[in-house]
């Protein structure tokens, strides 16, 4: 539990771990958020840039300053083609998608309900149900926090890929992102090929039945984080080569997994730990949900220590029994940085 002379972060993780941290700021304008994280990067004091909380386990108490990112701000322009959107970081990432399927902008309503900000969008480059962010992200602004310029960065120099970007490599640390850029094209193309979405004609289904048939599969699934604490999806989906897929089906007929790219698939990690028989696994406080054993959660008492431990003995049990070694999503905040698992 933190002292009383720190600031909770319960409210601020979605994991709702009793955590706290020595300083906090809400940065509701972009001046605040990059001066305050420019001054606080280059003091070299301890800094957590914080969107919706989403995709953290907080390990322990945070020695230094969290920024909760909080600007707002949506612009539309058009051509012929396209619908054009800038959008701040700090605005809620599912109430962009249903303010695009308001005006009639479709593509985004596969990534219905991810939780998190617009700013953490690209770092993670989020996706769902065969809908990844970079397919419709034209381009990405960040501050760098050596000097507070703001640098624009369009979706190649990203280096967009599964659950992965330049903010997570070169740039780790080292910028915060303030706006993003989307590019929609007018002429829809509904991606039908994930669960229940293949139940749609592609003919005849509209952008709506694809958000409504979201919503509905991910809270039929999913916690709501108000009532469970969980961030999410705890274990990237692994990608293996398809000789070692093929050889596994052989003994697993029902193993789930999707081409990606040549050679390789993409397999279930909701699946893999589902058949290891650790559904409703439980460590002190935390444990892997009985409807969708991808989320790890906190059912009202869990530390972070049970979280972790729950986490390696998943990863461990999953590799003693298929040869597939999982890798957490989150990211794991430590006193004064971040850590792997």
């Amino acid at each position: 539990m933190p002292t009383s002379s720190l600031y909770s972060l319960k409210d601020f993780n979605t994991f709702a771990l009793a955590h706290g941290c020595e300083q906090l700021v809400r940065a509701i304008t972009l001046d605040v958020l990059v001066d305050t994280c420019c001054k606080l990067y280059q003091a070299n004091q301890p800094m957590l840039i914080l969107g919706g909380g989403s995709n953290i386990v907080l390990c322990e108490d945070f020695l230094g300053t969290v920024v909760l990112v909080e600007t707002k701000g949506v612009d539309v322009f058009e051509d012929e083609n396209d619908n054009y959107l800038t959008v701040a970081a700090g605005e809620s990432w599912h109430d962009l998608v249903c303010f695009c399927l308001n005006k009639g902008f479709s593509g985004l309503e596969n990534m219905a309900l991810i939780p998190g900000t617009v700013g953490a969008a690209p770092i993670q480059n989020i996706g769902a149900y065969g809908v990844e962010l970079n397919r419709f992200c034209e381009w990405v602004e960040y501050a760098d926090l050596n000097n507070g310029q703001l640098v624009r960065l369009n979706a190649d120099e990203c280096e967009f890929g599964y659950r992965d970007s330049v903010f997570k490599n070169d740039l780790l640390g080292k910028a915060v992102i303030t706006r993003v850029g989307f590019k929609l094209p007018k002429t829809w193309v509904p991606q039908l090929g994930y669960g229940p979405l293949r139940e749609f004609d592609v003919k005849q289904v509209t952008p709506k039945q694809v958000f409504d048939c979201i919503c509905e599969t991910r809270r039929s699934k999913l916690p709501d984080p108000a009532v469970l604490g969980n961030a999410g999806s705890f274990f990237k989906n692994p990608v293996i080569d398809t000789a070692q897929f093929e050889s596994l089906v052989s003994v697993y007929p029902d193993m789930v997994g999707y081409s990606h790219g040549i050679g390789q698939t993409k397999v279930a990690a909701g699946w893999l730990i589902d058949k290891a028989d650790l559904k409703g696994h439980q460590i002190g406080g935390a444990a892997v949900h009985k409807e969708q054993a991808l989320v790890l959660i906190n059912k009202g008492d869990a530390t972070s220590d049970d979280v972790l431990v729950l986490a390696k003995f998943i990863i461990d049990k999953v590799e003693d029994r298929f040869g597939i070694r999982l890798e957490a999503e989150p990211r794991m905040i430590t006193a004064t940085g971040e850590r792997s698992l």
